[in-house]
């Protein structure tokens, strides 16, 4: 860190990060982190990842912790909000970061994938959302990851992931206008394509997908932590409500 912690924009402040062990949920952690955020995270099977990310955080000087749940089970979630808010002293930020992808046409797409993909873009959000807001105060943050593809789907086979991103459009609309009064804001962040492992910028559907983009090529998950950490910051206090797209032009 080239600035001194009382310098940072987030010095003071408690994070909690859903789905933050890897790929664009791990480079949300990280930065709010490097931003001086104390960083709780939650991760449903990659452990040793997420211990490596809290040691890396601690290691530099910051504090994290890792909380294994299934965004799917709201008890549980819940539970996690109330104790990294006990653990911490405090909670400021939520980010929503856990999200699924489970591709297939009407014709085969079952029952149980369509709950599952609600259930964890769509009804944890909520969850989550109601749990941490109610240790927030003035300036508190609410962030949710959705996608570009609540603005456009060029493919077959994403009707029911693109109706949970774009539900949640609708939720932060609405939301923040519960939460204005109480001095917290609530946006989207929407990325297009991001170089991650379940999306890795030399696969084979890369080509596809560049093809309907401004920008002939992926994001960098730091570009989309970039974002967060803006929402996150003081600078962003008149945002609220928003759907902000960071797609390369996926949706222009």
């Amino acid at each position: 860190m080239t600035t001194s912690s009382n310098t940072l924009p987030l010095a003071g402040k408690v994070a909690f990060v859903t789905g933050g062990s890897r790929g664009i949920g791990a480079a949300i952690v990280r930065r709010l982190a490097n931003d001086g955020a104390a960083v709780a995270f939650s991760y449903t099977s990659a452990k040793a990842p997420a211990d490596e990310l809290v040691r890396s955080i601690e290691a530099a000087g910051g504090r994290a912790q890792a909380l294994r749940i299934d965004s799917a089970d709201a008890a549980a979630l819940t539970a996690g909000i109330n104790q990294a808010a006990a653990d911490f002293g405090r909670l400021d930020i939520l980010v929503n970061s856990a999200g699924v992808f489970i591709p297939g046409a009407i014709g085969e797409f079952t029952l149980a994938d369509f709950d599952r993909t609600v259930a964890v873009n769509v009804r944890a959000v909520f969850v989550a959302t109601q749990a941490a807001v109610a240790h927030m105060g003035q300036g508190g943050r609410v962030i949710n990851i959705g996608s570009t593809n609540a603005d456009r789907m060029p493919f077959a086979g994403g009707s029911a992931y693109a109706m949970s991103k774009s539900a949640l459009k609708g939720l932060v609309q609405g939301l923040s206008r519960d939460l204005g009064p109480r001095g917290i804001t609530i946006n989207n962040v929407q990325p297009g394509p991001v170089n991650t492992d379940m999306n890795p910028a030399d696969g084979p559907q890369a080509g596809f997908m560049h093809s309907f983009m401004a920008l002939d090529r992926h994001g960098h998950p730091e570009e989309i932590a970039g974002m967060v950490a803006y929402l996150a910051s003081p600078e962003a206090a008149f945002v609220t409500g928003a759907s902000l797209n960071i797609d390369g032009g996926f949706a222009a």
